[in-house]
């Protein structure tokens, strides 16, 4: 059985296409369709439903210890009231999950991807002897994205958040609200209890905000060039290979795979802008153009609406400036370039 978020019946009523996703039976586009919600996150602003991550409480005198062992990034560095994009790896140095990580007033509250929020759980509960580790049960998280998006929710919520800063949080009424996002815009991401959460998604609909899917999500997510886990990153695959060197603080003390990561990066994942109009996906080859030599593999390929050409991320072994793709037997031309395609 699919799980469901408490917005399911309101993405029935918006006339939302809903697919399977990590277990989950979540909206993929509604009837603007996903061109049209990319460029409402990029030019205004979308409200996407993201009630499927997992949400784990960490919390007693232990806590910050075990997420020192457990993460990549110096949680010691977080004041109350901020957040931080963090890595749990294995012993080998391959990423569990990628996170982010909440210090709020009386405890810690980890985002988890929905596909690992069993086994991100499981994990610290081990590590933490099943003391102060638990599900947030009770709360979920919607998120608003663009370059209106702090003014959307300000009008929708009637809180003026013009001075949050990135990476800063906000507690306000029954809500928690941090400025940050997963699509290269400006965003507002929302922690509200599950029994609250129709109220405040038609509170900002209301707004003028469009609602957008996982397509959009993951268009966005590409052109910013922001790994998905099971695409950018997995148990074979670290957080320097991903180039997120700088969520790794090797001067904390120890953590869980520190020693593999000292001895750095095995792979380069880079942006590929390719001609024509075929649309790279993962699996795909990626080769040298005078000798079909293999240099790597597609992790990720989008048709970007943004600058309407193909483009995709990769993991490439060897630097090189041309290469082509192997798309289902043609060889299209592609140049490797920043992976982050867009920049706000």
């Amino acid at each position: 059985m699919l799980k469901r978020t408490p917005l399911y019946e309101k993405h029935l009523a918006l006339g939302a296409k809903l697919v399977p996703f990590a277990g989950w039976e979540m909206p993929v586009q509604y009837p603007a369709g996903i061109i049209a919600e990319h460029l409402a996150v990029r030019t205004s602003a979308g409200l996407f439903d993201i009630a499927h991550m997992g949400l784990i409480k960490v919390e007693g005198d232990q806590a910050l210890p075990l997420l020192q062992r457990a993460l990549t990034n110096d949680a010691a560095r977080l004041n109350v009231n901020q957040c931080q994009y963090t890595v749990a790896c294995n012993e080998h140095g391959g990423t569990i999950d990628d996170l982010f990580l909440y210090r709020l007033p009386t405890h810690y509250l980890i985002v988890a991807n929905a596909v690992n929020t069993d086994k991100a759980l499981a994990w610290l509960k081990n590590l933490a002897g099943g003391q102060g580790v638990s599900l947030a049960d009770n709360d979920c998280m919607l998120s608003v994205q663009g370059p209106q998006a702090a003014a959307a929710v300000g009008k929708a919520l009637g809180v003026d958040l013009g001075g949050l800063k990135h990476n800063r949080v906000l507690g306000w009424r029954d809500l928690v609200l941090s400025r940050s996002g997963y699509t290269g815009e400006d965003g507002i991401e929302l922690i509200i209890a599950k029994k609250d959460a129709g109220k405040v998604w038609d509170t900002i609909l209301t707004a003028g905000v469009q609602p957008c899917g996982l397509g959009a999500r993951d268009t966005l997510r590409l052109e910013a060039g922001l790994p998905l886990y099971g695409h950018e990153y997995d148990e074979e695959t670290s957080p320097l290979d991903a180039g997120y060197a700088w969520a790794v603080k090797f001067d904390k003390g120890d953590f869980i795979g520190k020693q593999d990561l000292l001895n750095g990066p095995k792979k380069y994942l880079v942006g590929i802008e390719l001609e024509g109009r075929l649309i790279p996906r993962q699996g795909h080859s990626v080769l040298r153009p005078s000798s079909l030599a293999p240099l790597g593999i597609v992790t990720s390929g989008t048709y970007s609406p943004t600058f309407k050409k193909p483009i995709a991320l990769a993991y490439l072994t060897t630097a090189t400036t041309d290469v082509v793709v192997d798309i289902r037997g043609q060889m299209v031309p592609g140049r490797v370039v920043d992976k982050a395609f867009y920049k706000r």
